[in-house]
């Protein structure tokens, strides 16, 4: 795994509650390779979306805790940040995408704006150099007129084209990787496939690592690389893609693939 820019091991987080202690993730190992898609499939409650925030250093603590566990991204342990550092860290070396844009956006800022303030927060450019790498975002996402598409307020969008914004954001800081939590929830079906063909083309042309959280193993088929399945806070399969979609071993991976409709899931490669 050394080719691995992100390598988890042994992550276990638990949360004090009045009923005891929760553990929320088990002991959860996995990695990923710049340029692939790792989706973490599993359902609502699973411990999916609290491995991501550990990483991103977001769970509330107390009453969250990490037990134990490391995470290293290009061999740098990011579990043991302070929080100072995991502010600093956020957006520039791991960038989030989350399931519903309109949370994300300031709703009193233009897009452009609210863009170029993120730019020069996360990296070292100003002034013109900025503006210029604000417009490159707006139109790597897809959004045609960036230079017009700027001045616009986020309700002067759809939701498609928020999301695009959205991607532009978690982009801003040149991240090694993006965490997707749910990014497709929000959106209309005729939509969803465009955000996902998307984050998978940004992912090969930057050599990104990506993350997809999802509880809809049917939505993956075509964007991930490999899969990790969770259930009760474990991981309890993992592998390519075509290996898990067609031949699954374990009866909760199997459940999962069975309540997907035929006509949702197909598999290109």
């Amino acid at each position: 795994m050394t080719d691995s820019i992100l390598e988890v091991t042994d992550l276990s987080v638990e949360f004090a509650t009045y009923g005891g202690r929760v553990k929320a993730v088990r002991g959860v190992s996995f990695d990923v390779k710049a340029g692939e898609t790792l989706a973490i499939v599993g359902e609502s409650g699973c411990g999916k979306s609290v491995t991501v925030q550990s990483l991103m250093g977001i769970i509330p603590m107390p009453p969250g805790e990490i037990t134990g566990g490391v995470a290293k991204l290009n061999g740098k342990d990011i579990l043991g940040l302070t929080s100072k550092e995991a502010n600093e860290f956020r957006g520039v070396k791991i960038g989030m995408i989350f399931q519903d844009p309109q949370t994300s956006l300031n709703p009193l800022m233009t897009i452009g704006s609210q863009l170029l303030e993120t730019v020069i927060n996360t990296t070292d450019l100003v002034g013109k150099p900025a503006l210029k790498k604000t417009i490159d975002l707006l139109e790597a996402v897809g959004i045609e007129q960036p230079e017009l598409r700027f001045k616009a307020y986020p309700h002067q969008f759809s939701g498609g084209m928020r999301q695009r914004v959205v991607i532009a954001l978690a982009l801003a800081g040149d991240p090694d990787l993006i965490i997707a939590d749910e990014p497709t929830t929000a959106l209309d079906v005729s939509i969803q496939a465009q955000i996902l063909d998307l984050i998978k083309a940004l992912c090969r042309e930057r050599r990104l690592g990506v993350i997809i959280i999802t509880h809809d193993i049917g939505v993956i088929a075509n964007i991930a690389d490999r899969v990790a399945v969770m259930y009760d806070g474990s991981v309890v399969e993992t592998g390519e893609v075509r290996k898990i979609l067609t031949t699954p071993e374990h009866e909760y991976t199997k459940s999962l693939i069975a309540a997907v409709p035929r006509g949702d899931m197909k598999l290109d490669r």
